[in-house]
């Protein structure tokens, strides 16, 4: 083994480094590189060019042109060397522009390479450069993965350079996914977005991530003087192209928290027809709960789920007895979760708790759920997970029931918490 490594140092050495006996010559963004037409045969590149009828297939000296802006001098050295030895110790900050190039010269293990890097050292910070890298170089297990980072971190890693980056697609996706991490209630989402509008806009402005909502209220205030009063900004040129991106906004989580609701009439930001349409919703709604025995969904509709539950979320610091409920007009239904002893219990209360809002009487009560877990390194990278599925489980007046047990070797604080809950019958909702 020492006299292998010994050998494939000398070859990176002498033919590569030093171009001994070399049969060709490369000339690419201002550089030469003396190489070897066998090695450069490993390329898919190359061997095309070398094997067919092309006019550098008997020319000693090649002059590249380098098409693509990412690929710069160094990582072509790299990429080159690659040919010469067994292994490449990848930068994470030149990852991109290597990619570039073995995509280039047709590399396909320096490409599978790459991508693993890529996945091995997604953070805030390199995030969307890989996921749009991803997308031009074509390696789909990097962007679902970039996804799959930022539905999980979107709303506990966000800082003034990642929502000044975030593309209003990439945008729309995170924000219409199911599976976004939600801390703590629909309308941390709404307040997300307008950190994220303004960033967008005004992408010239550096203060301090705490200064955000300050700013964009401020900016967007100024707005609504120059419209007076009768547009909202998504009516604007200015705010038309983030239509799509707000128009996923499970408004009807939102309009029903009183204090919520003034803010998003107050920033006036939607169209007046989404907000009416949502009101009607919600007040048919409640009264299918109160007056036509609407005792919740009695079947599991994925589709209805996954696009118009109740998305919330918490974060557990240590490992302790929590309880909380996520307030809102929940159709009667006050539903309580509690943590403790490594179990996590959902209760519905009705007579024995004080709540701030209208409780059902009816004798019993269904709600349909999915409840996920997950923990996390610094970075985001997931440690470990746990989900119950889509469930739907009805409960009599008071009861409770454990919904997940808790293995203590699967579990690494802090611990978030998050539960898409569906309250009421969906072919009901559909009706209306």
């Amino acid at each position: 083994r020492k006299k292998l490594k010994s050998t494939s140092k000398y070859i990176y050495q002498t033919l590569f480094l030093n171009g001994e006996n070399s049969d060709i010559k490369i000339c690419a963004l201002g550089e030469e590189w003396n190489l070897h037409k066998i090695y450069l045969c490993q390329s898919g590149y190359f061997s095309s060019m070398f094997s067919g009828s092309w006019k550098e297939s008997s020319m000693n000296v090649i002059e590249l042109e380098i098409p693509d802006q990412n690929i710069d001098v160094e990582a072509l050295q790299v990429a080159f060397g690659s040919l010469y030895r067994d292994d490449v110790l990848i930068n994470p900050s030149r990852v991109v522009a290597l990619l570039a190039a073995a995509c280039m010269l047709q590399l396909d293990g320096l490409i599978q390479q790459c991508g693993e890097t890529m996945k091995e050292t997604i953070t805030a910070q390199t995030v969307c450069g890989y996921y749009n890298s991803a997308g031009t170089y074509g390696l789909d297990s990097v962007k679902k993965k970039c996804l799959e980072w930022l539905l999980n971190n979107l709303m506990t890693h966000q800082s003034v350079g990642l929502f000044k980056e975030l593309s209003i697609n990439l945008m729309k996706q995170l924000i219409s996914s199911s599976n976004l991490f939600v801390l703590q209630v629909e309308m941390d989402v709404y307040t997300a977005l307008k950190k994220w509008m303004f960033l967008q806009l005004v992408p010239s402005w550096n203060g301090s991530f705490k200064q955000v909502l300050t700013e964009a209220d401020a900016w967007f205030a100024e707005r609504r003087r120059e419209f007076g009063g009768n547009v909202a900004f998504l009516e604007s040129a200015q705010g038309s192209a983030f239509v799509p991106v707000f128009a996923h906004l499970r408004l009807q989580y939102i309009i029903s928290d009183l204090a919520s609701a003034r803010i998003v009439e107050r920033d006036a930001l939607l169209p007046s027809e989404w907000l009416s349409s949502v009101y009607k919703q919600q007040w048919f709604a409640m009264l299918r709960a109160e007056q036509d025995n609407d005792i919740g969904p009695q079947e599991i509709s994925k589709e209805e789920l996954e696009g118009n539950s109740m998305r919330c979320g918490r974060k557990l610091a240590k490992d302790g007895d929590y309880c909380w409920r996520w307030t809102g007009f929940n159709f009667g239904l006050d539903l309580l979760v509690t943590y403790t002893n490594r179990y996590i219990i959902f209760k519905r209360n009705t007579l024995n708790q004080p709540c701030s809002g209208s409780v059902s009487l009816q004798p019993r009560r269904s709600i349909a759920f999915r409840l996920r877990l997950a923990s996390f390194d610094c970075s985001g990278k997931m440690i470990c997970s746990r989900t119950t599925g889509y469930q739907i489980l009805t409960l009599e007046k008071d009861q409770e029931q454990i919904v997940m047990n808790l293995d203590s070797r699967l579990l690494t604080f802090p611990l978030y918490i998050c539960c898409n809950f569906l309250y009421t019958s969906p072919e009901k909702r559909a009706d209306s």
